[in-house]
């Protein structure tokens, strides 16, 4: 049974997510790509829906990337995602490209619709060729009714992900149900401005584009923007938007009374999947959250947050249950902020440990008892403005490092 809680008006349901909105079904199977796991999905709307997206800030954009903004810029709308994990079709040159376009075509064939009016998207590992002929006869049997299950969707697009990420959320517009699910999936390769993760998030409600991209934008600077594992940003990130308007509520503006309740629903979903990539990062034992308070701008509150949960020297530390407060001050200290280090403060969970410019006193063994938790908190206040940010991130663990040296052996 769906665990649901409620915040106001906003119900969230922990157990669903992207076919909870109406007019979506999803699916997903195993191609031949991995050698045993699901490495293909889908996601299908029942009508062609406008469409959001926000790619990864590497010059080094995969083919299909650039097959999905072309597609979309045509008139703001897909049907349709088609993802392959296993494989990220980057750095695979006029071949690459020349899949990625075979890829949307097939899909677009076999349901009936325009090309591009279906999304492609890959993950795996960069410069090597697509097995084209495993994916078209995937292509060709995904949509057997056996294939049919977002549960086999969330499955198909994991990489190095020891699990899935999903969520889904439920607002009222206009006296509407409107709902809002999403799926992720990343673990490493990730850093502020997005990274090997996908993002898929599926909702009912009736937006015009200009808005759903202004929302999109604004959220995944706040979440997707605002986590790090390893420092690495990838070559094929994306995160879209469908938006089919089934639910038929009056139109979302920014002018629209309740536009503030969908807003902080898309929020939600997007900062749910975020903290769960962050925690999920390859080898992690620990969620790290950096919550950066009295910046003198919002930028500089994300700025310090991410210097802070980038660290290595930071993340290694929390791995090792070692307050080393100096690691996060020193972070804070090069994040490009100028910052007034008489007046900062940090907290490690709900233990001072340094402020005004000295160490303050406090207990090594109860700190320490406390960085043994799942979920390790920092607080810094800069006590030089009103504004906020919070990063997530994770510990770096020697499991870390195995993982990655043998990634493709």
């Amino acid at each position: 049974m769906t665990q649901a809680t409620s915040i106001s008006e906003i119900v969230i349901l922990n157990e669903d997510s992207v076919t909870l909105p109406k007019g979506y079904k999803a699916g997903g199977m195993h191609c031949g790509i991995k050698k045993k796991r699901l490495d293909l999905g889908y996601i299908v709307s029942e009508v062609p829906a406008t469409v959001a997206g926000v790619y990864t800030t590497n010059i080094f954009q995969a083919a299909p990337l650039l097959v999905t903004q072309e597609s979309i810029a045509k008139d703001n709308k897909i049907q349709a995602i088609l993802v392959n994990s296993g494989n990220a079709n980057a750095c695979t040159g006029e071949q690459g490209l020349k899949d990625a376009y075979d890829m949307q075509k097939g899909f677009a064939a076999e349901l009936g619709i325009q090309e591009h009016l279906v999304a492609v998207t890959s993950t795996g590992v960069i410069g090597e060729l697509l097995p084209m002929d495993k994916v078209n006869t995937g292509i060709k049997q995904i949509l057997d009714i056996e294939n049919e299950s977002e549960l086999l969707f969330k499955q198909a697009i994991l990489t190095t992900d020891t699990c899935i990420k999903q969520i889904a959320v439920q607002i009222q517009i206009d006296g509407k149900s409107v709902s809002i699910g999403g799926a992720a999936k990343g673990s490493g390769m990730i850093h502020p401005n997005m990274a090997t993760m996908l993002g898929f998030v599926t909702t009912d409600a009736n937006i015009a584009h200009e808005d759903l991209l202004f929302a999109l934008k604004d959220v995944t600077n706040q979440t997707f923007n605002m986590i790090t594992v390893d420092g690495d940003t990838s070559t094929n990130d994306m995160v879209l938007v469908m938006a089919n308007g089934l639910a038929e509520n009056n139109q979302l503006t920014k002018e629209h009374p309740e536009w503030d309740v969908f807003k902080e629903g898309l929020k939600i979903v997007c900062e749910s999947l975020a903290k769960k990539i962050a925690r999920d990062g390859e080898g992690a034992t620990k969620l790290v959250e950096v919550q950066v308070d009295g910046a003198f701008s919002a930028d500089a509150a994300k700025a310090v947050g991410k210097s802070i949960i980038s660290s290595n020297l930071v993340k290694t530390a929390i791995y090792g249950t070692d307050p080393n407060w100096g690691r996060i001050v020193t972070a804070a200290g090069y994040s490009g902020v100028p910052l007034e280090p008489n007046k900062l403060k940090v907290s490690i969970g709900p233990f001072t440990v340094f402020e005004n410019g000295l160490p303050s006193t406090f207990s090594e063994v109860e700190v320490k008892e406390y960085l043994e938790l799942e979920t390790v908190k920092i607080l810094v206040e800069l006590n030089q403005g009103d504004q906020s940010a919070t990063a997530w991130g994770c510990d770096l663990t020697y499991d870390y490092v195995k993982i990655n040296a043998s990634y493709r052996t």
